[in-house]
């Protein structure tokens, strides 16, 4: 039997650890240069084995500050679903409320962004036209769940109380309604879900190893006259999250 590589070796070390009670949830772990010295290996069998274990949820990872043991998670299932537009509000405020989560959200917003050729395509409009882009990081409970990047077309909401997706009397109150207020009616999304693996910078803002898997969606709200009026990519951590697509079934008499 070929013997066993030894970042896999120290992740069993590490995992008895946890089990054992040596290290508690939310405890931060010896740096991996401490541990390569205590283990007998080297800095990257450290952060191979603590890569393994936070994909298996038992660490997590925080930019800046270390690894740590992971609180248990539930892995939160995601329904996405015409009738989540339909509540008003943030539709993510209330999937969280349904899971008996608190959710919240940080954000970044700037506005009139020339818009890259990819995003310029799904807007329907021409590259380097002026755009309002949010960059979010969405939590449950205070822990990253879900990143989004949207792209809204200036020329819609330019001079009127629905430029800021954050800023305003609507702030925060999701795309349908702050649209609605400026007479833009929102008739349908369009999503497409694909697996990949997650960039440096998203792993650091989730906590998850830059190996790990993620779903990206692409994201599109058009409104009733047939116009993108926001195009949003959305990154969901496989480990954290089940995404579960509801399909409306239309009746006929």
């Amino acid at each position: 039997m070929p013997e066993q590589p030894p970042y896999l070796a120290v992740a069993d070390r590490l995992r008895q650890s946890i089990a054992n009670g040596d290290w508690s949830p939310g405890d931060r772990l010896p740096s991996r240069a401490q541990l390569a010295g205590e283990y007998g290996v080297g800095d990257n069998v450290i952060r191979r084995a603590q890569e393994l274990l936070i994909v298996q949820g038992l660490l997590e990872g925080r930019a800046g500050s270390g690894t740590y043991v992971a609180e248990p998670r539930q892995r939160l299932r995601m329904v996405r679903s015409s009738s989540r537009e339909q509540r008003g509000g943030s539709p993510f405020r209330a999937d969280m409320a349904g899971l008996g989560k608190h959710g919240t959200w940080e954000h970044s917003t700037e506005a009139k962004v020339p818009a890259p050729r990819e995003i310029a395509a799904r807007l329907g409009i021409a590259e380097g036209d002026l755009c309002v882009r949010t960059a979010y990081e969405f939590l449950a409970d205070g822990k990253p769940v879900q990143l989004s990047t949207s792209w809204e077309p200036y020329s819609i909401t330019e001079g009127t109380i629905a430029v800021l997706p954050e800023g305003g009397p609507y702030a925060g109150r999701g795309l349908i309604e702050r649209m609605a207020a400026i007479g833009v009616v929102i008739t349908h999304a369009v999503e497409r879900p694909e697996p990949r693996q997650a960039t440096a910078a998203e792993a650091n803002l989730l906590g998850i190893p830059k190996s790990a898997l993620v779903t990206h969606i692409r994201r599109t709200y058009i409104s009733q006259d047939g116009r993108p009026v926001e195009t949003a990519d959305i990154v969901v951590p496989d480990a954290y999250c089940e995404i579960v697509y509801e399909v409306p079934i239309e009746h006929r008499t």
